[in-house]
């Protein structure tokens, strides 16, 4: 399946990330997000298979469903996806290029942004793999933001993340222009529950 990397009418794209339950769902669904994420990494808001099944088999087909894992075995990867039958998996660890390959599922890489990130640097990151695409967080979802102009022109299609909210979305893709942005703790009442009115605002900012 091909994550189709091009904006629709100038639109930015949005993923809803570490979803928990039907009610966030549906009200992220119903808000014209693209994308729902699924944690399966250690985490607050860690969602089992099932669990994240059970959601999947009650949304529209046409959103995207996104499993997050962080450093886990390949075959731990692969049956989880299977189990809760997400579209794409998303590494957010250490994974190296031929892990990605051995997926079998579309792959979004997470690209570590460090203080000393330069876009050189990245674009050499991006470079060691084939076939994926990439996301670019400074955290391993902790809601950290990085200086957005350390990377302007980068002039590649990605997703950016990291202490985006209603807020401060518009003023990041106004910088960066990125293909998407993947919020989860910036519209949340609470770890592993999201404010209605929080990704209301925050999708009508990032579209």
């Amino acid at each position: 399946m091909n994550l189709n990397f091009r904006k629709v009418r100038g639109k930015t794209r949005v993923k809803i990330c570490s979803i928990t339950n039907l009610e966030d769902a549906m009200t992220a669904v119903d808000c014209h997000a693209d994308a729902l994420g699924f944690i399966f990494a250690e985490s607050k808001r860690r969602i089992t298979p099932a669990g994240a099944a059970f959601i999947i088999e009650r949304i529209p087909i046409f959103v995207k469903t996104v499993g997050v894992f962080m450093n886990s075995s390949l075959d731990e990867v692969r049956c989880t996806a299977e189990e809760a039958g997400v579209d794409v998996v998303q590494l957010h660890g250490e994974e190296p290029p031929d892990f990605c390959s051995a997926v079998g599922r579309p792959v979004i890489k997470r690209i570590h942004v460090r203080d000393e990130s330069t876009v050189a640097s990245i674009h050499a990151e991006m470079d060691r793999y084939q076939n994926v695409h990439f996301l670019l967080d400074p955290g391993a979802g902790d809601g950290r933001t990085f200086p957005w102009n350390q990377l302007q022109g980068i002039g590649r299609p990605f997703i950016l993340a990291g202490g985006l909210t209603p807020d401060n979305v518009w003023e990041a893709i106004q910088l960066l222009q990125p293909y998407a942005v993947d919020v989860s703790s910036g519209v949340e009442v609470r770890p592993g529950k999201k404010d209605p009115d929080k990704i209301r605002h925050f999708i009508q900012e990032a579209k």
